[in-house]
């Protein structure tokens, strides 16, 4: 979707939204590939390490045989579609078949327990619902609690209450009339985590896809060159892994590596990555810090890379520079969230990082700094980081939620509920949360600046910042740390540490307390739980 472009000032002059009025995710990512040639797809790195591969025409045969199951099984345009599975070839045969029949795909991440399951599939209404046997397991625990769930496929066999998937795909037919959808229709709601409450449901129009393209090539320097291949240890259940990687590789005819991890295993993904030539790969910053403690990857193994992407936090000057030794490239460092994704991005191609930014917005989106009546800021102002409607990659609105919906904007912004300001030259800085901004002796203190500069600290492997309540600055810092390999807590190493934040950052900065653990709280797409350590606090 991006022109050929010299600048970035010329990208943003020459881009023009091309969003058709009629517009379906199956059609564009899989029917107009799958011309008789058997163009690849999906490399499926199975868990014993055999390999199987789809052409981009085996997709769609079975895609339509799945779009047919449903249809006989009674779903409908506008019925719910749960796909609790994780990188497995069946969790898109089942989105494209949703997207086919203009049913609305719900993914489900496969470590939900029942509890977290049941509230998603009850406020979504879910029809039928396609799964492994340890999904169903779940499920099977509170299903007669879920009225709206008639309909379980079970792509590994037929447990009780189940029917078996393969052998509805292997009865149906190859061929399937999809459905001519607006790109305004509803395709996926896609469950937030949040910070309070229960997670909302964010309803997404099949504009959303071309919505994300823009963003997705600037943070891989013009996805779809020749030879690329993709792939991201994220889950395809979370925004980061559906629709920043797998369905915009797609959209550009890219195959892609699916794989999953029982457990993120540094050593196996540069395996993984040398094994098929990845070209292009998203990485989330903890990902990304687990690589970084892997000594000397570019003799161990034979990269290909051209573009690595990542986003979710706050990478730093370490991250960067490690990045550039490590993969002889700048990571592409992108910003967004569930309800308006990838509006903001690096890319080295046009221009170049700024250590401690993000990037800038995405040609096609306009992205402000506001303050609390919607107000823009000028630069370096401290403020929300905030999108302006309409714009195509943003939500339709969380589902039955319209209070929820209403207070995500002020006026025509989006409101991210992330802080920032952006410098002189239109970079935007993150410096937290709106949550996570911290109030000490009258200060306002974003924790990514002082775990970027723990990081530099030969001892520490992560950190991750906080403010605990006092009676005297309100807040005070406080840092979590995990050490790397061959350093031990102590008293002097807490002091060290303090030091070393105090000297190279700001005195009101520096993390008066200090606690040590073997691992962070992260989300299942690898951000730091910050709720937890607060309570840990």
């Amino acid at each position: 979707m991006l022109p050929e472009a010299q600048s970035y000032e010329e990208l943003r002059a020459r881009f023009r939204w091309d969003v058709p009025q009629f517009y379906n995710i199956a059609a564009d990512i899989c029917d107009r590939w799958a011309d008789g040639t058997g163009r690849l797809a999906l490399i499926h790195q199975k868990g014993d390490g055999r390999i199987d591969r789809y052409s981009f025409d085996d997709i769609q045969r079975l895609s339509n045989r799945a779009a047919n199951l449903f249809a006989a099984y009674g779903v409908r345009a506008g019925d719910r579609i749960g796909i609790l599975l994780a990188q497995d070839p069946q969790t898109p045969i089942a989105h494209l078949a949703a997207y086919r029949i203009g049913a609305i795909a719900v993914p489900l991440f496969v470590l939900f327990g029942p509890d977290a399951l049941h509230y998603r599939l009850s406020d979504a209404g879910v029809k039928l619902l396609v799964t492994d046997s340890d999904g169903a397991d779940k499920v099977g625990r509170v299903r007669d609690a879920l009225p709206d769930l008639e309909h379980v496929f079970c792509i590994d066999g037929a447990p009780a209450g189940c029917a078996d998937f393969a052998a509805g795909l292997e009865a149906s037919r190859d061929a399937f009339a999809t459905r001519r959808t607006l790109a305004e229709d509803p395709a996926l709601i896609i469950y937030t985590s949040g910070t309070t409450g229960n997670p909302k449901g964010a309803l997404h129009a099949h504009r959303t896809l071309p919505g994300h393209l823009p963003g997705v090539e600037m943070s891989h320097n013009y996805l779809g060159r020749p030879g690329d291949v993709m792939w991201t240890p994220a889950d395809w259940a979370w925004i980061g892994g559906l629709i920043d990687v797998l369905f915009p590789a797609w959209h550009h005819g890219v195959p892609v590596v699916a794989h999953r991890f029982d457990k993120f295993d540094p050593e196996r993904a540069f395996e993984l990555m040398s094994r098929h030539s990845v070209r292009n790969v998203f990485l989330p910053p903890t990902a990304l810090k687990m690589l970084r403690a892997v000594p000397d990857p570019a003799s161990r193994w034979k990269l290909a890379l051209r573009s690595v992407a990542s986003g979710g936090e706050s990478l730093g000057p370490e991250l960067l520079q490690w990045g550039r030794r490590t993969f002889g490239l700048t990571i592409n460092e992108f910003y967004g969230q569930t309800e308006c994704n990838m509006v903001v991005s690096s890319c080295e191609a046009l221009f170049p990082a700024r250590p401690g930014a993000m990037g800038r917005a995405v040609a096609g989106h306009e992205v402000g700094i506001v303050d609390d009546t919607g107000e823009p800021l000028e630069p370096d102002g401290l403020g929300h980081i905030a999108v302006r409607r309409p714009d195509p990659v943003m939500f339709l609105g969380y589902w039955n939620n319209e209070a929820a919906t209403r207070a995500k904007f002020i006026g025509d912004w989006l409101i991210t509920g992330d802080i920032g300001y952006t410098d002189g030259d239109g970079y935007i800085h993150f410096t937290g949360r709106d949550d996570d901004v911290i109030t000490s002796a009258g200060y306002r203190i974003g924790p990514g600046p002082i775990e970027d500069c723990l990081l530099k600290h030969p001892g520490v492997r992560m950190a991750a910042i906080v403010g605990v309540p006092d009676p005297i600055r309100t807040e005070i810092v406080k840092a979590f740390i995990v050490l790397n390999d061959g350093y031990r807590p102590s008293d002097s190493l807490t002091a060290q540490l303090q030091d070393h934040v105090r000297t190279r950052l700001a005195a009101h900065e520096y993390p008066r307390q200090i606690a040590y653990l073997d691992s962070l709280p992260l989300t299942a797409t690898g951000k730091i739980i910050r709720r937890e350590l607060r309570k840990l606090a």
